[in-house]
């Protein structure tokens, strides 16, 4: 009787049968890498949360600013600003749709 011939099919390995997570070193290896995301990401929202800060209080600045301006060319008058009276800018040249013409 002749011995069957093994192919690379027959070949018993162990390599699906391990699960990974059951390794040790590959949990703590996980872990570390969460804690270091959890870290940085952390440092994301500080520098997020200080962004945010930084632009109100310049837009803060700006309103500031805006209202002293219009209170220093008197253009505020009972608490309402020139646009909140409907005002327009007078335009220059006629009245039709003629675009914007300028004279040098």
């Amino acid at each position: 009787m002749a011995i069957p011939r093994r192919g690379l099919r027959e070949i018993i390995t162990l390599s699906g049968s391990v699960d990974h997570v059951a390794l040790p070193y590959r949990a703590f290896m996980r872990i570390t890498c969460l804690e270091m995301e959890k870290v940085r990401r952390n440092g994301e929202k500080r520098s997020a949360g200080q962004r945010i800060a930084d632009i109100d209080a310049r837009l803060a600045e700006i309103e500031a600013e805006k209202h002293d301006l219009l209170q220093s060319i008197g253009e505020i008058n009972n608490g309402r600003s020139i646009i909140a009276r409907g005002l327009q800018p007078k335009r220059a040249g006629r009245s039709g749709n003629n675009g914007f013409k300028m004279k040098y």
